[in-house]
């Protein structure tokens, strides 16, 4: 195969990645606080010694969409969502990780969880305790929990010192190596959950163009294989 169908491969290997992310965000557009994923296209040029330089694409960077997901109000107690910027904190197996899923329950033991059991955890990193008794359980702009108008903890809404460190697990959550920071004035609203912000339309209409792109691509590769082809055969006559 010549530099041309090398070329061609390295950009239909982008492209097939990219239409599984498509794929992903289109089946995640009513999954509760699921942020859109898209991928970064770059391009790598090498000079050769006899002859012009060879260009290579590659889509191997995940970008994440922040954009504000609409807010749905559930009338629950135990579902918050994040106006503006900013992740709750959720203990795992796996260590600390970011949400912006916020339909929680209680454990047994009386702490905060995420429907999957984990803990969600306050500004300190300590789970935060609902104690079983608590009634008329209350939620303060910045956060701040209460019951019978007493404060009884605060939900921690942290972001990432550095965005492009963020690295998706599963479907809402989220890992960072490079450290978290609080938000200055955190936003929270109670009764609410934040959707998916997925722009289920020009999801699709993007998975119509990179279809075309990789068909227009294949018939690129199968062009190339018969002028190769026959160039053999001319030279084997």
């Amino acid at each position: 195969m010549d530099n041309a169908g090398y070329t061609t491969l390295t950009r239909q290997s982008g492209l097939m990645r990219e239409m599984t992310v498509i794929a992903n965000n289109i089946a995640n557009a009513a999954t509760t606080g699921y942020r859109q994923e898209g991928l970064i296209f770059s391009e790598f040029v090498q000079g050769t010694d006899d002859g012009p330089s060879l260009s290579m694409a590659a889509a191997r960077v995940h970008n994440t969409s922040f954009r504000q997901g609409a807010l749905t109000e559930t009338g629950s107690s135990l579902d918050f969502a994040i106006e503006g910027e900013g992740f709750f904190q959720v203990q795992t197996p796996e260590g600390q990780m970011l949400t912006r899923a916020g339909s929680f329950a209680t454990s047994a033991a009386g702490d905060l969880v995420t429907n999957d059991g984990h803990p969600v955890l306050d500004p300190g990193g300590a789970p935060i305790f609902i104690p079983p008794d608590a009634v008329n359980l209350g939620l303060a702009g910045d956060g701040t929990l209460s019951a019978d108008g007493a404060p009884i903890g605060q939900l921690g809404v942290v972001r990432p010192a550095d965005p492009l460190s963020l690295q998706r697990h599963g479907g809402t959550m989220f890992s960072t190596d490079g450290g978290v920071e609080p938000v200055d004035d955190p936003r929270v609203v109670q009764g609410f959950i934040e959707s998916s912000n997925v722009d289920a339309i020009g999801q699709i209409g993007r998975m119509i163009q990179v279809q075309r792109a990789y068909e227009l691509g294949q018939t690129f590769l199968e062009r190339e294989d018969d002028r190769i082809r026959t160039v053999a055969r001319t030279l084997i006559k």
